[in-house]
């Protein structure tokens, strides 16, 4: 369907689909199971990353399917802001290359990926750069799949560097910048996969209750479980406007657009999070169950939250924007 490619302009042989189309298309996906909207979620930030960065060609050779069934992945911690952690990997210029050391931990499709972007600093200062690197290469040890929480076909792996040689991406240290411009549009992107839950959650739960009966009717009809429902319900349609809304903030951008597109996926992920855990009481002990969806949105609701980086660290950087905002109004 080239949904891996749909980050990708058409002249660098992707899909060429806006950010309302890629949300559209991770909403409808994650409905039904959100690792796969992972995967794309992934695909699409590592090569709006290449393109920020000035790199298109090289985003659409790496992104060129080797096979007619088979896409060529590129590999990204998308769990971590790399400026809001301590452990990044240090890439020391040797005449002109590259040599890094460290370790990543959670980089998400490293197993099945040829190719990886990851931060690193290649100072004592608090910018970083984004290199790729040959994840077959001499110098790279990666870890059995990492078994987290949500997200289970959606994999990650540590991955330890000894000295690799990696190739930079853009201007060095001008990580920050690059990944400043693309958190918006993938921040949008995140609030598309908590609503798609969120709307999988519901169907789910209200399928379950209109054919299940107990005292001689179905649980719909018995007041606490239609609570829950509508709950749930009024969850779906406002997370579902936050997307359309975040859609229009991209487009208009106006003024602290991106601090509203942060909020919408903040408050999206907590609603997913909330409403998941109702969903697994509708079904009552069918929910804890593998046999049924709810357990695995309820696992995932939590995965997705942590997209981008942690909720405390996103909101401590939400709030210092808005400061930054607000002093320079005056």
């Amino acid at each position: 369907m080239g949904f891996l490619n749909a980050a990708l302009p058409v002249e660098l042989g992707g899909a060429g689909f806006g950010i309302e189309a890629l949300c559209a298309i991770l909403e409808n996906i994650s409905e039904v199971d959100a690792s796969p909207a992972g995967i794309i979620f992934t695909q699409a930030l590592s090569q709006k990353i290449l393109m920020a960065a000035g790199a298109g060609k090289l985003a659409a050779t790496l992104s060129a399917s080797d096979t007619a069934v088979k896409a060529s992945f590129v590999a990204f911690p998308v769990y971590v802001n790399p400026a809001s952690t301590d452990t990044l990997p240090v890439a020391q210029n040797i005449g002109g290359d590259y040599a890094l050391t460290g370790r990543i931990e959670l980089l998400v499709l490293g197993n099945l990926a040829r190719q990886a972007i990851v931060g690193a600093r290649t100072g004592q200062g608090p910018d970083y750069s984004f290199f790729l690197v040959d994840l077959d290469g001499k110098g790279v040890e990666k870890s059995e799949p990492v078994f987290t929480l949500g997200l289970h076909a959606c994999p990650a792996v540590d991955v330890t560097f000894q000295g690799a040689r990696v190739q930079l991406i853009g201007e060095e240290n001008a990580g920050p910048v690059y990944f400043e411009q693309v958190l918006p549009q993938m921040n949008a992107a995140a609030v598309s996969i908590s609503s798609g839950i969120l709307r999988g959650t519901y169907s789910e739960a209200l399928a379950y209750a209109q054919r299940r009966e107990q005292g001689g009717r179905p649980i719909v009809l018995w007041s606490e479980v239609a609570m829950m429902l509508a709950d749930l319900s009024i969850k779906a349609d406002v997370a579902a406007m936050c997307v359309c809304q975040s859609c229009r903030e991209l487009e208009q951008k106006q003024i602290g657009y991106e601090s509203r597109v942060c909020a919408a996926a903040l408050h999206v992920s907590a609603l997913a999070c909330e409403a998941t855990v109702d969903g697994v009481q509708v079904l009552g002990g069918y929910g804890y169950m593998k046999d049924y969806g709810q357990e695995k949105r309820y696992r995932d609701a939590r995965m997705v939250q942590a997209l981008l980086g942690s909720v405390p660290m996103k909101k401590l950087a939400m709030i210092r924007r808005l400061s930054e905002i607000g002093t320079n109004s005056i």
